[in-house]
């Protein structure tokens, strides 16, 4: 984490200094330190801070390796898996180095190239050669061009700032959650996610939430102030597949969580660097298999749905200490506050409006949404917020919503419902399935129509409010500590797992018309 500084500090610097620290000790009592730091310092020592404020890097943002990946050989999956799972690490490690600098970054303009950023693009190149190394023993090809991919840059303030506003997904098909241009969205920031600052003699300005990396003030909107949706669906043609298939699986309150994820980071624990949500199969965990999903348990009342449906928790960022308050994944990597079970849980699997849907292949994994987008971009964004009865308005992907009194807040996904008839995963988690065309409905050129997973996640959350630029009640959802918890950064993930010929079952629901359950 971050190293001690030798010399004697101001009251206010130690104060800082304590705060962003705070991500590797749970954060609690952030809030309370950003906001009175500066109480009862001078004048200058206010100016002064707040100098070192405007140009204090906001975070670290590092290529995606794992997405670039696109054919790796069975034989070397789990040992690249592993180094990914590596590289992910390095970011947070750096993040937590950077969060906890922030009075040597001040006095030394080149103390985040030197310290940080030089360092982590070392360990990167050498994590990055032992996935060549894994794909090319055996026989496999790897890209050399991927080395190029080590370098990592910063983003300040205003690189991660596209001001209150910027949050409504004009460039996705809000109608069902599929994104447009290739999930393009036109609003961002040359696709980067908004988070516009809040700055104060006393605080970074960067500095939002409860363990300091975020939300802040411009990742929430007034949802009765959000546009209409105006944009229709596809027109189901003569084909079309209209029934309907709910399986109900709970809402978690039996409070199954980890901050594993066997998708991406099989064989590696706290693969995700925040915590799920579990419902459906109840041993899903790093070292998971196939064999011992289908040996597992399940919450849903259909017991031959033995699916893992999980999500990122989302948090009241109170000042609790929840359970996980000094672990890795939750307050030791920035997540931090009460974590809110939701009081609904609807999944539903729909057809496609051009086709008859094909059943779903045993073990299919898909992952909706990017966890990454505040570093990534939003290419891959998927994910849409609203309230309880203002879903007619333009889901959000780049807020969170401030829903008034008597109404929920609403989190919703729908899938990729086009897969390419024959694998069950690919090398990057997302080129074995695909969106349909938002005009038309139509799969892309080789792939099939399978059943549309869709999810309806309500929760009871506290108001958040906006006072002096500083958000109250703030809620987010559980991410990596450098993603500054945008709510573009939430995703959800699956495996389909079902017994009894039950995958059957629910295509032929679907594509007879009826509503089942």
């Amino acid at each position: 984490m971050g190293r001690n500084i030798r010399k004697r500090r101001s009251p206010l610097t130690v104060k800082v200094i304590a705060a962003s620290a705070a991500i590797a000790l749970g954060g609690g009592g952030l809030l309370w330190a950003q906001m009175n730091a500066s109480a009862h310092e001078s004048n200058d020592a206010a100016q002064n801070y707040t100098k070192a404020a405007a140009a204090t890097v906001a975070t670290i943002a590092c290529p995606d390796v794992g997405q670039k990946l696109t054919n790796v050989p069975a034989n070397a999956k789990q040992g690249v898996a592993t180094e990914l799972a590596n590289l992910d690490k390095q970011i947070t490690e750096a993040y937590a180095r950077l969060a906890s600098t922030r009075q040597a970054q001040a006095n030394d303009a080149n103390f985040v190239q030197n310290a940080i950023v030089g360092p982590l693009k070392e360990k990167r190149s050498a994590t990055i050669d032992r996935i060549r190394i894994d794909i090319t023993r055996v026989g496999g090809t790897f890209d050399s061009s991927l080395a190029q991919l080590a370098a990592c840059t910063t983003q300040s303030v205003n690189q991660t700032t596209a001001g209150q506003g910027g949050g409504q997904n004009n460039g996705g098909q809000n109608n069902g959650g599929q994104n447009n241009n290739n999930g393009q969205n036109n609003n961002g920031n040359n696709g980067q996610a908004s988070a516009a600052p809040s700055a104060s003699a006393s605080a970074p300005a960067n500095i939002g939430g409860q363990a300091g990396n975020g939300p802040v003030a411009a990742d929430f909107v007034d949802i009765t102030k959000v546009a209409a949706n105006v944009q229709g669906k596809p027109q189901n043609g003569a084909q079309a597949s209209t029934g309907s298939f709910i399986t109900r699986c709970g809402v978690n309150a039996n409070k199954n969580h980890n901050t594993d994820n066997v998708i991406v980071a099989p064989g590696v624990t706290n693969g995700a660097h925040h915590e799920h949500d579990y419902v459906g199969n109840q041993k899903v965990n790093a070292f998971s298999t196939n064999n011992s999903l289908l040996a597992a348990p399940s919450s849903c009342q259909n017991q031959s749905d033995l699916s893992a449906y999980y999500w990122p928790v989302v948090r009241e960022q109170d000042g609790s200490q929840e359970f996980d308050a000094n672990a890795l994944g939750g307050g030791k990597e920035g997540n931090v506050g009460k974590i809110i079970t939701p009081v609904q849980a609807q999944i539903k699997y729909v057809g496609s409006p051009a086709s008859k849907v094909v059943a779903m292949p045993q073990f299919l994994r898909i992952i909706t949404g990017d966890a990454k987008t505040t570093t990534n971009g939003l290419a891959n964004a998927n994910a849409h917020w609203s309230c309880t009865g203002f879903e007619n308005k333009v889901q959000l992907t780049q807020q969170y919503p401030i829903c008034p009194k008597g109404s929920q807040v609403v989190r919703t996904f729908a899938f990729q419902s086009c897969w390419d008839g024959v694998n069950i995963d690919s090398a990057n988690h997302r080129t074995h399935v695909a969106f349909t065309d938002p005009a038309s409905g139509v799969c892309p050129n080789g792939f099939k129509a399978i059943p549309q997973l869709t999810m309806r996640l309500v929760y009871n959350l506290a108001q958040p409010s906006i006072v002096n630029g500083q958000v109250k009640n703030a809620y987010a959802v559980d991410g990596f500590p450098e993603q500054l918890h945008k709510a573009a950064t939430d995703h959800d993930d699956f495996i389909s797992v079902t017994k009894n010929n039950l995958a059957a079952k629910i295509a032929n629901c679907i594509n007879t018309g009826r509503k089942c359950q």
